[in-house]
């Protein structure tokens, strides 16, 4: 077989590999100094209340304007349409036929599970019907529902690790004097 055919057949795959590689880890920056640094330091620092609303509107933002980036590039960064296409997996893989099972179970059952893994712009993202098409009124709903449910979840979570640090190191400083 020729080289440069070679080449010229494999090329697509590589440059969706690199793409999906580049888009899932840009995401995931993000995410995680969001959630692992951002976050925290703002729940220490404003407070339960103030913190989580300020946490509320940082989210609104970096989700939209993924969505928007999203839409706008027309690309599938995170093979998020990939993952909507093993909804009518029926082939031998038992990995595969699990997570059609899964993806086909319910609306409200994905809903939750993406909004409590990942953020509101993967649950609209995956959850609105059609690619690429904007917000209609549903994906509004979603997202902001998502928004509010993920939102508090990680809120709280943050709120209450602080707390258990802050109490474990009253407990080592009554151990050390």
């Amino acid at each position: 077989m020729n080289p440069n055919n070679l080449v010229a057949k494999f090329l697509p795959y590589r440059i969706r590999a690199a793409e999906l590689v580049v888009g899932i880890s840009t995401k995931q920056l993000v995410s995680w100094s969001i959630e692992y640094v951002l976050c925290p330091y703002i729940i220490y620092t404003c407070g339960l209340v103030w913190g989580g609303v300020t946490m509320l509107f940082i989210s609104v933002f970096t989700c939209l304007l993924a969505l928007r980036l999203y839409d706008w590039s027309k690309r599938d960064w995170l093979g998020i349409e990939a993952i909507k296409e093993l909804m009518n997996y029926e082939g031998e893989k038992s990995a595969g036929r699990f997570v059609s099972w899964f993806l086909k179970k319910s609306e409200p059952v994905v809903f939750l599970f993406l909004t409590v893994w990942y953020d509101p712009f993967i649950t609209t993202a995956y959850l609105r019907h059609g690619k690429f098409n904007g917000m209609a009124v549903r994906d509004w709903k979603i997202f902001f529902g998502s928004l509010l449910i993920g939102n508090g979840y990680w809120i709280l979570a943050c709120y209450m690790g602080i707390t258990l640090v802050e109490w474990a190191w009253r407990q080592t400083k009554v151990f050390i004097l």
